[in-house]
C-alpha cells in the first residue's frame, strides 16, 4: 500500500552519464554548480556521486528554450601579453614631411 505522504523514487545518475548527456568539462559543470547555475551533486558513499536525473533533464529542457547570448567582447585594453600600440605608432603610418 502506497503512502500519500512519499515522494516518488527519483532516478540518479553517475558522472559518466552526465558526460554523456552534458557535454561540459567537469571543470565547468562544478564552477557551474558552485554559483547555482547546474543542478547540485550528492554522495550516496564517500566515493559515490550523483545527479537527480529530472533536475538534470529540467536544467536541459532550460537551456533549450533560452536563446544563446554571445560572449562579451574582450577588453584588449587589460591584456598584458601583447598590449595594443598607439594609433600613431602604427607601421606604415608615417607622416610624408617634405
Amino acid at each position: 500500500m502506497a503512502r500519500p505522504q512519499e515522494q516518488p523514487l527519483n532516478r540518479t545518475i553517475r558522472r559518466q552519464q552526465l558526460r554523456e548527456m552534458v557535454p561540459l568539462a567537469d571543470s565547468t559543470i562544478y564552477a557551474m554548480e558552485q554559483r547555482g547555475e547546474f543542478p547540485r551533486r550528492f554522495a550516496l558513499s564517500p566515493r559515490c556521486v550523483v545527479w537527480d536525473l529530472s533536475e538534470v533533464q529540467a536544467w536541459l529542457a532550460a537551456r533549450r528554450s533560452k536563446p544563446i547570448l554571445r560572449a562579451p567582447k574582450p577588453d584588449l585594453q587589460q591584456r598584458r601579453a601583447r598590449p595594443l600600440r598607439e594609433q600613431d605608432q602604427v607601421p606604415g603610418a608615417a607622416s610624408t614631411a617634405g
